[in-house]
């Protein structure tokens, strides 16, 4: 086996569930292989370098071997290693910049004064961020 395509390849070694999610990953620009965008119909070879897109991360994986039926998951590393840079996972930790406001359950609705107290902390929240 010289060549596959890289919508099974990804589906192969579980970046994707199911094949369609990969070729529908390809398709919108999610997907690049050497850095080119490509078709879900190009081939990969050994060697080559993929780099998904995956929420705010960008996985990378560099091509071991050639398979075309879907692994089970201990095997994947005979066929993808994973490359992806430090920088990228520590982006699946960062903590989220949202406002929570924390009620206790059954308290309700806040009144008008819990409301006020609310808009004036976001107010300066808001304010801070602009300067």
């Amino acid at each position: 086996m010289d060549d596959i395509r890289l919508d099974k390849y990804l589906w192969a070694v579980r970046v994707f569930k199911t094949r369609s999610d990969a070729a529908d990953a390809v398709r919108t620009n999610k997907v690049t292989v050497n850095g080119a965008y490509a078709k879900p119909s190009r081939e990969v070879k050994i060697g080559d370098v993929i780099a998904v897109r995956k929420m705010q991360v960008t996985y990378s994986y560099k091509v071991l071997d050639l398979v075309s039926s879907r692994q089970p998951a201990k095997n994947v590393p005979l066929y993808c290693l994973n490359v992806t840079p430090q920088e990228e996972l520590d982006k699946l930790n960062v903590p989220r910049e949202t406002i929570f406001i924390v009620r206790d359950r059954g308290t309700g609705r806040p009144t008008k004064k819990e409301r006020r107290e609310l808009d004036g902390l976001m107010e300066e929240i808001y304010y801070d961020e602009e300067e």
